[in-house]
């Protein structure tokens, strides 16, 4: 599977980037990808939810009424969950949502992620360039020449670049990565996702073995 590799100003450069079919064009496995965003989203989650329970509420411990004659439902504590200022029956405890997935099922759920953006033409390769200083303008300049101004977009590069990272920083629509930062969720997150020249070797080794 080939692919024009353009430059920053959006024009084919005359090469092609060969893209592994056994990546990039694999029969999508939806269930991986739902498991792997599933897993990307529940880890986002502090889990520092917590309401007092009976055992909890300062008050006092003398039953508030006798137990039989009043007509009405017996009660023992006026912390119970039932009166204002009761503790919250089967509140929200501390807890971690995250939880266990087999490598190899994230690994086929990235693969699958790729092949779906690559199956809807949205994912371009473009060459491996730099900032001289880190300039919001200049990485505006490179959405705008490939039509990425309105569009969701994630760029994937080789290796740390800090220029390119600190210019997009402060543009919400676009997500600077490294392929070591690259997740199933943050590539189907993405309109068009823009893989470095400099990348495509590092992601195909760490998804083919």
């Amino acid at each position: 599977m080939k692919v024009a590799v353009l430059d920053i100003n959006g024009k084919d450069t005359g090469r092609k980037a060969e893209l592994s079919k056994d990546v990039f064009a694999i029969e999508p496995n939806n269930h991986a990808v739902y498991l792997d965003v599933k897993q990307y989203l529940a880890n986002q989650r502090q889990g520092t939810h917590k309401a007092k329970e009976r055992a909890e509420i300062t008050g006092s411990t003398r039953k508030i009424k006798k137990q039989k004659g009043t007509g009405t439902a017996r009660a023992g504590s006026i912390k119970s969950g039932v009166f204002k200022g009761g503790g919250r029956i089967f509140g929200p405890r501390p807890r971690n949502y995250g939880f266990k997935l087999n490598k190899n099922v994230k690994r086929l759920a990235r693969k699958s992620a790729l092949s779906i953006k690559a199956n809807e033409k949205a994912i371009t390769v473009l060459e491996d360039f730099n900032f001289d200083a880190p300039k919001t303008k200049n990485f505006t300049a490179v959405l705008k020449a490939l039509d990425l101004e309105n569009k969701k977009s994630l760029f994937v590069l080789g290796g740390s670049n800090n220029n390119v990272y600190l210019s997009s920083r402060n543009l919400k629509s676009s997500k600077v990565i490294t392929n070591s930062e690259l997740s199933t969720y943050k590539i189907m997150n993405a309109n068009q996702v823009i893989l470095l020249e400099s990348s495509l070797e590092e992601i195909e080794t760490n998804l083919s073995k």
